[in-house]
């Protein structure tokens, strides 16, 4: 009997997919994440593509921490819809590939693992987590942010075993 590796779900902007709002990526360039590469472990979902948005698109932000969040573009469209549509798929795509850990990009209203934006557009961070990561943290889902590549790989070392 073959055993498999367990896989990882990843923010597709930091494989170089060019998804991000301002229809860039965010290439993570490390040995690590090209090793999963290759070894065909790594599953790799945009949510807010995937929830039904454009690149590029207007900029949003989650616009309040207390339930129900919503998150707003820069022109006052609700976007919420699509944020969590994507978060689902994610979710989804997790439960599918029996994935317990995903690396996604810090600060974004979906992947933001410990900052998100203010909800006022000027670029200032606060604690706070995405929708996307929310919604896997409460599905048991380990979720490191892209500048903590180190301590996601100690995790998914403990997956092997």
């Amino acid at each position: 009997m073959t055993h498999t590796r367990p896989k990882i779900l990843i923010s597709a902007c930091l494989l170089g997919e060019q998804v991000r709002y301002d229809g860039k990526d965010k290439l993570l360039n490390d040995d690590r994440i090209a090793n999963w590469l290759q070894q065909s472990i790594l599953v790799a979902i945009c949510p807010e593509v995937s929830g039904g948005l454009s690149t590029p698109r207007a900029p949003a932000e989650l616009q309040s921490r207390i339930e129900p969040q919503q998150v707003i573009t820069i022109n006052n469209a609700d976007v919420t819809d699509a944020f969590k549509k994507g978060a689902r798929q994610a979710l989804e795509l997790c439960i599918s590939n029996d994935i317990k850990l995903a690396i996604l990009t810090e600060g974004s209203p979906s992947c933001g693992s410990s900052n998100i934006n203010d909800g006022q557009f000027r670029h200032r961070k606060i604690p706070g987590e995405g929708l996307t990561t929310k919604l896997l943290r409460e599905n048991n889902i380990t979720v490191f942010s892209h500048l903590e590549i180190d301590r996601a790989e100690r995790y998914y070392q403990t997956l092997l075993n």
